[in-house]
């Protein structure tokens, strides 16, 4: 079933609620064609009873378009007048009487109602964003990889990816840190690590110790501020700020993600002291215990802070590579891949040498360095890219700091710290011919776009958990009803009366289920990392501001060829047509490598 045929009827439906008067002299012709499920042509129909727009394009007429939409479905094409499946010429008749003289708005409301949930239901093909793909690439900008002739990459999280294991053991670690080390009561040892309660991208309140999760335009997103492990009636929200959900710039985060009063926890190691955090929080207030959270606050980060700084984190994946360390096989395949296009290859990143050899070693070989040509470690990101002061320092086979000035960046060598205004005037690499990967969209990608010009890719791990949640059915006929109702919600406001009143009452109570059961979906606190209710969420926000393209693993480049072009998709804005429906699967494409990819997953 074609989607453009499901968009026309469910987009005349939404918009038109006034009759057309036909004149008899136009010749009215109907043309229906239909799709297969691999999107090939199957057969057109073609017959009178359609009309004319004011543009002069053929507009199908609705008998034609029930009678293709029934045949396909298996469904009878003639059914009495009210019933599921009435052809769209007795549904505009009945309503354009009910406009001409509504005589019960309740009546002439419902039954629109039920005639857009039918259309919904019926028109919308099952699993219509099966071909969404989380192994594909999306772009924010235009981007021609055979313009890219060098290619950079952070290391954690981008060319090494890790388990969930990871983040359980941060959070033990960091959390008996804060108990030996801060003195705060043992009770905190039963909680155990919650996979799964907080989302990347959140923002939390210092003062006020909550966290939230607010959109682009600095609103919170009712229904997700958490004080400890309990949610914050919406009530209680407004109280706290002053009859609003607006977060004020000054209070917002800054740059970096880290306001005066509210920071954002954008990185993906965060996720252990957003659940620290909560936990902590959650003990004081069910054991009615004094605390002041700006204290609480400081206290988790530097006990989060200890774990990287005293190398346990780098102590354990070394430990066990096999456990830690995610789809090696596959940052193999990337970088064999692009050296033999005749790509340069370079690293910067702020783990240490022998951690990242050890990693490398791991998933790529001993000769793993061969692939770049030029390699930094413990880089002190983002102020690499800010601080013109810093020297790069050269590093010997053993590890140990050479002293002798740099005054070039060889292939084969490991350099230290320094700062990429050195980096480019020793290089030559400028522009869009660089691109560079990594997961921080502040630490890693911010300033490279907006101060160098470079391309920019961001790893968003989440895209494999988010993109499964909208192509399930559930969630697109869910999403697609409540975009539905919205609209009609929107045109039927105009009724004025108690009983139309009532009604809309009613389905804004719909919409608002309907809004906490997507959300639900994703994430039973925060929802999806992208959205909020309807706006991009502040995280969404910086990854298009941030980043040309974005993935869910380094491994999506083996889907595409290095001479790709990504184009962005043309959504519309406010003022433009109103083409939601062909908004829905959004992404949805097959990627062209994806059997290549398969042999190596």
């Amino acid at each position: 079933m074609s989607l453009k045929i499901a968009a026309t009827s469910l987009t005349r439906s939404l918009w038109s609620g006034r009759s057309r008067k036909q004149s008899a002299k136009v010749n009215r012709a109907c043309c229906v064609t239909l799709l297969g499920h691999d999107g090939t042509k199957e057969r057109s129909s073609c017959s009178s009873g359609g009309s004319r727009g004011s543009s002069g394009d053929v507009q199908p007429c609705s008998e034609t378009l029930h009678a293709a939409t029934a045949a396909a479905a298996g469904q009878r094409a003639e059914e009495p007048a009210g019933a599921p499946g009435v052809t769209g010429a007795r549904r505009r008749a009945s309503t354009s009487s009910a406009t001409a003289d509504p005589v019960d708005h309740k009546t002439y409301m419902w039954a629109r109602y039920a005639d857009l949930r039918r259309l919904v239901h019926e028109l919308i093909p099952p699993g219509a964003c099966k071909s969404l793909n989380s192994s594909a690439i999306y772009a924010n900008n235009e981007v021609s990889l055979a313009e890219v002739d060098i290619y950079g990459f952070d290391y954690d999280y981008t060319l090494a990816l890790y388990s969930n294991a990871l983040n359980t053991m941060i959070y033990n670690t960091a959390r008996d840190f804060l108990i030996e080390h801060f003195k705060y009561p043992e009770g905190i040892l039963s909680y155990d690590y919650i996979p799964n309660f907080a989302a990347r991208g959140l923002h939390y309140d210092i003062q006020k110790g909550l966290l939230m999760k607010i959109d682009a335009f600095h609103y919170i997103q009712p229904g997700t501020v958490y004080r400890g492990l309990r949610p914050i009636p919406d009530e209680e929200v407004l109280k706290l700020y002053g009859g609003t959900y607006h977060i004020p710039l000054q209070l917002d985060s800054g740059f970096y993600g880290k306001g005066p009063k509210v920071k954002q926890f954008m990185d993906i190691f965060s996720i252990p002291e957003m659940t620290l955090l909560a936990v902590a929080n959650d003990f004081f207030i069910t054991n009615d215990i004094d605390y002041d959270p700006v204290h609480l606050s400081k206290d988790v980060s530097e006990a989060i802070g200890m774990v990287h700084l005293k190398g346990f984190m780098y102590k354990w994946i070394m430990q066990d590579l096999d456990k830690f360390i995610l789809r090696g096989d596959e940052t193999d395949a990337v970088l064999h891949r692009l050296v033999s296009h005749g790509k340069k290859l370079f690293l910067i990143t702020n783990s240490p040498f022998s951690f990242v050899d050890k990693g490398m070693t791991h998933m790529v070989g001993k000769e793993w360095r061969d692939f770049f040509d030029v390699i930094i470690v413990q880089a002190d990101k983002p102020h690499f890219f800010t601080d013109c002061v810093k020297p790069f320092r050269r590093l010997d086979g053993n590890g140990d700091l050479r002293w002798e000035k740099i005054s070039s960046l060889d292939k084969g060598h490991i350099y230290k710290q320094g700062n990429l205004f050195d980096f480019l005037r020793l290089t030559g690499w400028r522009g869009s011919k660089v691109l560079y990967f990594g997961d921080h969209l502040y630490s890693d990608l911010a300033d490279l776009t907006l101060r160098h010009g470079w391309r920019t890719g961001a790893i968003v791990p989440e895209l494999e958990h988010e993109t499964k949640v909208v192509s399930t059915e559930r969630y697109s006929v869910s999403l697609t009803w409540l975009q539905a109702l919205t609209g009609l919600m929107e045109r039927l406001q105009t009724h004025r009366d108690p009983d139309s009143k009532q009604v809309l009452d009613e389905w804004q109570k719909e919409r608002d289920e309907l809004r906490v059961m997507t959300k639900n979906l994703f994430n039973p606190q925060f929802g999806s990392i992208f959205r909020t209710c309807h706006n991009p969420t502040y995280f969404s926000r910086r990854l298009s501001r941030f980043s040309d393209l974005y993935m869910a693993s380094l491994s999506c480049l083996l889907n595409y060829d290095p001479s790709h072009t990504f184009y962005p998709r043309r959504t519309p804005l406010q003022h433009e047509a109103p083409l939601w429906m062909d908004q829905l699967c959004t992404g949805c494409m097959k990627t062209p490598f994806l059997e290549e990819m398969a042999q190596i997953r």
